[in-house]
């Protein structure tokens, strides 16, 4: 007898439990799959309405985001030009008024194409700390401070390629591959304190670099996409892993069917 309740007991649990994960609060609009105006009206609205995050479904704070170290330059010390300069303890302000303006994807079967996901953001604003050390011609640079990024009307697409894992019977997604381009009007950019003893020289190298923000984009885009992908894989990721992803929809019922 004993045992036969332990099971019921344990039953009762594992419903209760797959009920808790399997159910998105209240106030989140369901779409049916493929009805990409619907998705990004949800979408939006939970951009807006919780910009702190939704942690029972995996979703991170938006209105400050972590951002991993970067290193944006790593010349050879030779010759009488080069600079190492990077980036630590680093967040972004501005994800939180996100819009979400075009899909494609997010069918029955997520697996089928390519997902992708295109919005804007007016200004994304980047702060940290930056370690520097070069040459220029005579001049040598050994200096650290905190440094501010404006990237103002930011836009982007994401591209992902995802797989399917099944736990429990039930379809999860796994980003295997986002691929981020990214767009702005502007760049701007101050580094705080990059000549110490010099505030002229300091004003005269945010000048150069604010004025020819498109060739110093250009060069250091590649390590900059690669920062960016790991941040929104943080951001999506998370709901992914730990909601569903037929609980996304109505008409959920590929929950009840066989793995193929």
């Amino acid at each position: 007898m004993r045992g036969i309740l332990k099971v019921v007991i344990s039953l009762q649990f594992l419903v209760v439990f797959r009920c808790q994960t399997l159910t998105l609060p209240k106030g989140i609009q369901k779409c049916n799959y493929g009805d990409l105006k619907c998705i990004i009206e949800s979408m939006n609205n939970v951009i807006k309405q919780f910009p702190k995050g939704i942690p029972a479904i995996g979703m991170i704070p938006t209105d400050v985001v972590d951002v991993p170290n970067l290193e944006l330059w790593n010349n050879d010390e030779s010759g009488g030009v080069w600079l190492k300069f990077q980036l630590f303890n680093q967040i972004n302000y501005g994800f939180e008024n996100t819009t979400i303006t075009k899909l494609k994807g997010f069918g029955r079967d997520p697996t089928a194409t390519t997902m992708e996901i295109h919005g804007q953001i007016p200004s994304l604003i980047h702060k940290g700390s930056y370690i520097a050390t070069g040459r220029v011609g005579f001049t040598l640079i050994n200096t650290t401070g905190e440094s501010v990024s404006d990237f103002q009307h930011f836009q982007f697409t994401l591209k992902l390629k995802v797989i399917t894992e099944y736990r429990n019977n039930t379809r999860y997604l796994k980003i295997y591959e986002l691929v981020p381009i990214v767009k702005m009007k502007r760049w701007i950019l101050w580094l705080d304190e990059f000549f110490k003893e010099n505030s002229d020289l300091t004003l005269a190298v945010n000048k150069v670099f604010n004025a020819h923000w498109v060739e110093f984009y250009n060069e250091m885009e590649p390590s900059i996409l690669d920062v960016f992908s790991k941040v929104f894989t943080s951001l999506i990721g998370g709901i992914f892993h730990k909601v569903p992803y037929d609980e996304l929809f109505l008409n959920n019922d590929f929950g009840n069917e066989q793995k193929s």
